[in-house]
């Protein structure tokens, strides 16, 4: 007795087995998620189109500095103390490094 598998079985197998790599792919950080509450303020990637500074590519000292005195309150700011105060300083971090990275 000959058994027959359908095409279509063999082919979403052999799909399934495969490990598929879209192009473009980008990895995401936990700095690139934590840096996605910024962008409403200071813009996609840290560009800002109007009055808010731009962020991307500052060095991470100057951001984590920023974030740091925002945090303490010894920053003057309108809402970035409270933004601050909810990131650890491995967060902070994160931040800084995923903002200076960026051309």
């Amino acid at each position: 007795m000959r058994i027959q598998i359908p095409i279509h079985f063999l082919l979403i197998s052999l799909l399934l087995l495969m490990r598929v790599h879209p192009v473009g792919a980008v990895e995401v950080t936990q700095g690139m998620m934590l840096s996605n509450s910024c962008a409403g303020c200071h813009g996609t990637d840290g560009k800002s189109p109007g009055a808010i500074p731009s962020i991307n590519g500052k060095s991470p000292e100057f951001i984590t500095q920023a974030l740091e005195e925002f945090r303490a309150g010894s920053k003057p700011s309108t809402v970035m103390e409270r933004h601050a105060r909810g990131y650890s300083d491995e967060e902070i971090k994160m931040i800084a490094e995923y903002f200076s990275s960026l051309k």
